[in-house]
């Protein structure tokens, strides 16, 4: 019996004459390696047919262990595995979280003291997650428009970008948090003023930075999970030499404004590999 018939004769060979694995293995090529399950949500409205496949449980299971991993061998409480895909918290793929900071600060004095200038200013910071655990963070002047873009793919060669990972954790508040460390992945070249005489009589001792967050995940308007509030932001310098670490941690003030989540229709638009 098959799942879909023509509605029109052709010549060419229908889908509906393609095997059912054959049809799921394609549906997983649809959903992908970056769980573009908004897609296959799509497909299943084509007919009856594919709304059947696209329910289908082993590719929700598959979704719900890339996320979340052996925290989830077990539906429970959940009837379904879409439904613990669509209803437990969780970060987006889809796109990129954004935050926009303004501030006005106080210039210097003119030469005759009349007056002193004012300066507004300006940046966003960008959390892009991916399925398998890894994250990119920026934060940058550039409008959305330009950098969004570039945040498609985990080979950006903007220096300013930071790679790191992440990890989704639930405390006893029934509140998920995301903990992100993320350090630049190449080192910066050597500027000439480090290669005089002076520096390589006192030579700065190396050290590795890296920054860790954490923020709290929520939901707010029509969406889901389209939220994060920062709870936690520091630095960590480990120098080499001693393997002495020093932790600086950041006031989370209002300059730390919420990050709001934005679909990008182009972070879907290819599929590299089947879930």
């Amino acid at each position: 019996m098959k799942l879909c018939e023509h509605e029109t004769e052709t010549s060419q060979v229908h889908i509906s004459a393609l095997p059912f694995e054959v049809l799921m293995y394609i549906f997983r090529w649809v959903v992908s390696c970056d769980l573009d399950l908004r897609a296959l949500e799509q497909l299943s409205l084509v007919c009856r047919g594919f709304y059947i496949c696209a329910r289908d449980p082993e590719i929700w299971r598959s979704a719900c262990l890339r996320v979340w991993g052996r925290s989830c061998t077990k539906m429970l409480p959940y009837s379904s595995w879409r439904e613990m895909f669509l209803e437990r918290p969780r970060v987006r793929f889809d796109g990129v979280y954004i935050s926009k900071t303004s501030y006005i600060r106080q210039g210097e004095e003119s030469l005759d003291g009349f007056y002193r200038a004012w300066h507004q200013v300006e940046y966003y910071r960008y959390l892009r997650f991916f399925p398998d655990g890894q994250v990119m963070m920026l934060t940058t002047p550039e409008d959305p428009l330009v950098t969004v873009p570039r945040l498609r793919s985990k080979n950006s060669r903007m220096d300013s970008i930071m790679f790191g990972h992440y990890r989704l954790s639930q405390d006893t508040d029934n509140q998920t948090k995301v903990y992100v460390v993320v350090s630049k992945r190449k080192e910066e070249k050597v500027s000439e003023y480090q290669r005089s005489r002076f520096c390589r009589r006192n030579p700065v001792p190396e050290a590795e930075r890296s920054f860790h967050v954490g923020l709290q995940l929520s939901s707010g308007g029509r969406q889901r999970f389209n939220k994060l509030v920062w709870i936690h932001h520091s630095c960590h310098i480990t120098y080499r030499s001693t393997g002495e670490t020093v932790v600086t941690a950041f006031d989370v003030d209002k300059m730390y404004t919420p990050l709001f989540f934005a679909r990008v229709k182009s972070y879907t638009a290819f599929s590299e590999r089947p879930l």
